[in-house]
């Protein structure tokens, strides 16, 4: 078995991706984050991210770290979680926390902590879901249209408020790159945003949505379940899959994105580390 790590995006899209690419539903968030670095629409970042592929002989796992975050396991088979350890161990001084599959997730966790002490915290459960049955979300008035160019700093503050930790910095580049690429929606009513809906670009057919984020003060309306719905359907529409993620103890958007059709797909865990 062969671990490999690499900082070049374009080399380990070229290498991993007909692997990933299987199943781009199950492995979207590795896939758009490593295609985002390697076709440089992302803003320039002050670290490198570390990517590690397992060949036997041809790839069979991978894991990503982008600048600022934890190491990302996805599907990845328990059995490569501690070569894959080892190899993050060798270029990291320090690790925030772990995410994947929670038996590969945790292999990994009590891998790092043998090797550079400290305890670990299993802090947080997503959910993978995938749109299979399709079924419109309506909301107490309103309608959707695209972001418009005056609320950039509107969508990079509402992106602040929901999604700091997610998102870390650069919010207002962040919310600029949706609008130039189109792919952020709001729900208006009386004139008025009051929810907006992102998605990623389609990757092997695969648009992820999301984030999802709705003023405190407007919630209970049903408005990010209806803009969902209504993105969700642009993008079968355009002839890609949907998916996105939910934090499992959120119970009303799992169960709002399930009336819209949203089915599991698999679950994941977050572990953090401290001294």
């Amino acid at each position: 078995m062969d671990v490999r790590v690499t900082s070049d995006p374009q080399a380990f899209e070229q290498t991993v991706f007909p692997f990933l690419q299987q199943d781009a539903v199950l492995h979207t968030l590795i896939m758009s984050n490593v295609h985002e670095r390697a076709n440089g629409t992302v803003r320039a970042e002050s670290e490198p991210s570390y990517y590690v592929s397992v060949h036997d002989p041809d790839v069979v796992g991978v894991a990503m770290r982008t600048p600022g975050r934890g190491v990302y396991l996805g599907a990845l088979r328990e059995d490569l979680a501690e070569p894959i350890a080892d190899a993050y161990l060798d270029v990291l001084p320090e690790l925030p926390s772990v995410a994947g599959d929670r038996p590969a997730a945790r292999r990994f966790a009590e891998r790092w902590v043998e090797r550079r002490g400290g305890d670990l915290t299993e802090t947080r459960g997503t959910r993978l879901h995938k749109l299979i049955d399709f079924t419109p979300l309506d909301a107490d008035g309103g309608a959707p249209r695209l972001m418009k160019a005056d609320e950039v700093e509107l969508v990079a503050a509402w992106a602040k408020d929901g999604f700091a930790e997610e998102l870390a910095s650069g919010h207002l580049e962040w919310a600029a790159r949706r609008l130039e690429q189109g792919t952020m929606w709001m729900w208006e009513v009386d004139g008025e945003a009051v929810s907006m809906v992102s998605y990623h670009l389609p990757i092997f057919g695969v648009c992820r949505v999301g984030p999802v984020y709705t003023p405190p003060e407007q919630r209970r309306h049903g408005y990010a379940g209806a803009l969902t719905s209504h993105v969700s359907a642009m993008i079968l529409a355009g002839g890609n899959q949907a998916c996105l993620y939910t934090d499992l103890a959120n119970p009303t958007s799992n169960k709002i994105y399930h009336q819209a059709g949203y089915r599991p797909v698999a679950d994941f865990v977050d572990v953090e580390f401290s001294a």
